[in-house]
């Protein structure tokens, strides 16, 4: 090749019977051991290509080592903003046949590939093993190219591609014709101690018994267990998955529900969560106890607080629910994966609690169709946080972000005297296909008289009318369930437009659109977005709406009373 390349890797690649012989030159930096990898993920359904990583904030810096199970001629690996083959930021190793070549390179807007001239790639070592190929680099979190993505907090998306065919230049490589995929991990793992555990501490394994996977694409299996009778207020005091050896690239995510006191019983399911011989009231067992997303590790709860679950007041129902992920449609695989409790008898100081923020689920919140990055933003206000919290606060230690198919970004900061003085969690390339309880870097403290704002980014160029808030799938949500302690009876603390106001926006659709929109009391908000023209007048009106219009406040105890805030002007 006529370009040069900072590091290049010659070997000669492995046919039916030849050996691979690895000759790594010109290297940069040194290598950690590979045990030093405590991060790992699947990139392929079949497991083909395995992914592990470490994170050096000193270094600002993370580590790849990436197993290749059957090498051809060559591999991509990279990121991009939301896993797209255009705009990419990749590394890329390849082969002519008899000579192989390793370097950073790029994609334009047309997938077309072009050599970095900054090579932040850095392979570091190369070796051959009885499992596969190691290629071990190293990249920085920044390197101020341009062309570089930029790694932060928060989701990130990787993806990967296989060379089966010798080439004999970068710019030969057509990347809409190979093998291809993505998978979405959290990078930049937060580096926290782990607690000690207790002497006494059990382990409960809630698991989907001998399942198989259906043959299709994305499957949503839904199992109910139950806790044994009598069973006394315990401490959860950690979790991890328990995955079937072989599906650890099917099993996608898993959530471990509990059930509604409310209810003495549960009928027994174990099938499709979408059935419609599903039990309806399965649909009341919706208080996360624990979720886990392919590539999370164990999730430890700080060592003075556990979330409490057991005793009375507590429902002995739990529904797991587990995401298999399965696009190469294998038939008759069987699994038994699900999530392992640690749980102990000897209560810690504080109970854990959970709390919604972000938006009400109502249709009077609502995103224009074709639009490419709509804003909706929920409040938990001072009134609120006055009325529910203690005078020492709250501690937030995690937090999971939540919406429907068209949330892009989600991030809650926290604001003080008018301030905002903390992001407690933000991710900018957020998925509604990977989420997760992460573990804050800092935990937050939330006094009396702050404020909690959450703001989503929705992407809605592929609809054709509306999308209003709601539970439905196609319907939206902006949430971020948010872990802390000490438990306080505050349970939701969100907002929504105030009715009145969004009224008042139809009548003056009215009065400057031809076509009408009926605001007679028997059309219900979602009838009434769907007949709005959405021409630029009607887009922006609805955007400036949510901006200064007064919002209802849900400042909800857990038995769903409100605290008594009322309306509020936006801050």
């Amino acid at each position: 090749p006529s370009f040069k390349l900072r590091e290049v890797a010659s070997m000669y690649f492995t046919m039916i019977a030849v050996f691979l012989v690895i000759l790594v030159v010109a290297l940069q930096g040194s290598a950690p051991r590979g045990s030093d990898f405590p991060y790992k993920v699947p990139l392929d359904p079949q497991g083909l290509l395995e992914l592990s990583w470490n994170v050096s904030y000193p270094e600002q810096a993370v580590h790849f080592q990436l197993l290749v199970r059957d090498l051809k001629f060559g591999l991509l690996f990279g990121m991009s903003d939301r896993g797209e083959f255009e705009n990419a930021d990749l590394a890329v190793l390849w082969s002519d046949g008899h000579n192989s070549y390793f370097g950073d390179a790029w994609s334009d807007a047309k997938g077309q590939l072009h050599m970095d001239s900054q090579q932040d790639y850095q392979l570091l070592r190369a070796r051959r093993a009885p499992e596969g190929l190691y290629l071990l680099f190293r990249r920085a979190f920044s390197t101020c190219d341009p062309k570089d993505y930029l790694i932060e907090d928060g989701t990130v998306h990787l993806i990967y591609g296989i060379l089966e065919k010798p080439v004999h230049s970068l710019q030969a490589i057509n990347i809409s014709a190979i093998h291809r995929g993505l998978q979405r991990v959290q990078l930049l793992k937060p580096n926290i101690t782990i607690p000690e555990l207790p002497s006494d501490m059990k382990t409960m394994e809630i698991t989907a018994p001998d399942v198989v996977i259906p043959s299709q694409e994305t499957t949503y299996w839904c199992y109910m267990a139950k806790l044994p009778d009598g069973f006394p207020k315990h401490h959860i005091i950690m979790y991890e998955p328990v995955i079937t050896a072989g599906n650890e690239a099917l099993v996608h995510h898993m959530e471990v529900f509990q059930c509604a006191a409310e209810f003495d019983s549960f009928p027994h399911y174990n099938g499709p969560c979408d059935s419609k011989m599903k039990p309806d009231r399965l649909n009341y067992c919706r208080h996360v106890l624990a979720a886990w997303a392919m590539g999370a590790q164990a999730f430890y709860y700080p060592e003075e607080a556990g979330l409490a679950f057991g005793g009375p007041g507590s429902s002995r129902y739990l529904r797991l629910e587990i995401h298999y992920h399965n696009p190469l449609v294998f038939k008759g695989r069987h699994d038994s994966s699900g999530i392992r409790l640690y749980y102990t008898a000897t209560l810690r100081r504080y109970d854990a609690g959970i709390m919604e923020l972000g938006l009400v689920y109502t249709p009077v919140m609502a995103i224009p169709p074709g639009e490419d990055a709509f804003i909706l933003t929920g409040y938990c206000t001072d009134k609120c946080t006055r009325l529910a919290l203690p005078t020492a606060g709250i501690r937030i230690f995690a937090s999971q972000l939540h919406t429907h198919l068209a949330g892009r970004k989600v991030v809650t900061v926290l604001s003080r005297d008018g301030r905002e003085r903390q992001v407690v969690n933000a991710d900018g390339h957020y998925s509604p296909h990977f989420q997760e309880i992460r573990m804050l870097k800092e935990v937050v403290a939330v006094f009396p008289g702050d404020e909690l704002i959450t703001t989503c980014t929705y992407n809605t160029e592929d609809r054709s009318r509306a999308t209003v808030g709601g539970f439905g799938i196609l319907e939206e949500m902006c949430v971020n369930y948010v872990h802390y302690y000490p438990q306080t009876q505050l349970e939701l603390c969100k907002s929504a437009v105030d009715p009145g106001y969004l009224h008042r926006y139809f009548n003056l659709v009215n009065r400057f659109n031809d076509e009408e929109v009926c605001t007679c009391p028997q059309v219900s908000v979602q009838q009434q977005f769907f007949s709005v023209p959405w021409n630029t007048f009607n887009r922006d009106v609805l955007k400036s709406l949510y901006g200064f219009a007064p919002i209802s406040m849900h400042c909800n105890k857990s038995s769903a009373v409100r605290f008594p805030v009322g309306t509020a002007s936006q801050p």
